[in-house]
């Protein structure tokens, strides 16, 4: 049975291949009949795997092949979400030309920007802005991807987020600005810039 998951993380051979980025043999197990649909417990597809491991072809492939590009995982969080938080900026781009909601928030409020962000990952902090991703937005902490970026010294993500119109005056649930956070981190940079 092509479509079996394993008794461990319930995921499929696609979706293992997907994972691991063995185009040829996603392509195989497509042609046979492998469910591209198909989610494990976690609520991962195997658009998600490659996407979260940034192998560009594959997604392409899944996609061809009628992956769906809008389903979120347990966390409520997307492919889209996924390769925003590790920095994959061609499969970011992939997906927005996919028309994918930018500003899709997971069950913690963050949204892709705000992954983006607070790993600093520049490049798709700029594309995500530039494809119209809002800047505003704040998580179920009240913390803005300003304060996410702050607190972890990303002085180039903080620079470009305070050019796009990002509230440095804003305060998380807590009391503190995005000021408060680098301070408290020691972000020399970030302080001054701020």
């Amino acid at each position: 049975d092509l479509n079996l998951q394993d008794k461990k993380y319930d995921r499929s051979a696609l979706m293992l291949a997907a994972k691991y980025g063995h185009l040829e043999v996603v392509q195989l197990l497509i042609e046979k009949g492998a469910d591209v649909t198909l989610t494990n417990e976690y609520g991962m597809s195997a658009l998600m795997l490659a996407s979260r491991k940034g192998h560009l072809q594959v997604v392409q492939l899944l996609i061809e092949k009628g992956a769906d590009v809008t389903l979120n995982n347990e966390d409520g969080r997307s492919a889209l979400m996924l390769a925003s938080k590790q920095g994959h900026l061609q499969v970011v781009q992939l997906l927005i030309e996919k028309a994918v909601d930018l500003d899709h928030r997971d069950e913690y409020g963050m949204s892709a920007l705000m992954l983006a962000a607070k790993y600093g990952h520049l490049q798709v902090v700029q594309l995500l802005i530039e494809k119209g991703a809002d800047v505003t937005l704040t998580n179920e902490y009240g913390m803005s991807a300003l304060m996410l970026a702050s607190r972890k010294g990303h002085l180039q993500v903080v620079q470009l987020l305070i050019e796009k119109g990002a509230d440095v005056t804003l305060n998380n649930e807590d009391g503190r600005s995005a000021l408060m956070l680098a301070s408290k981190q020691g972000h020399l940079q970030v302080v001054q810039l701020l």
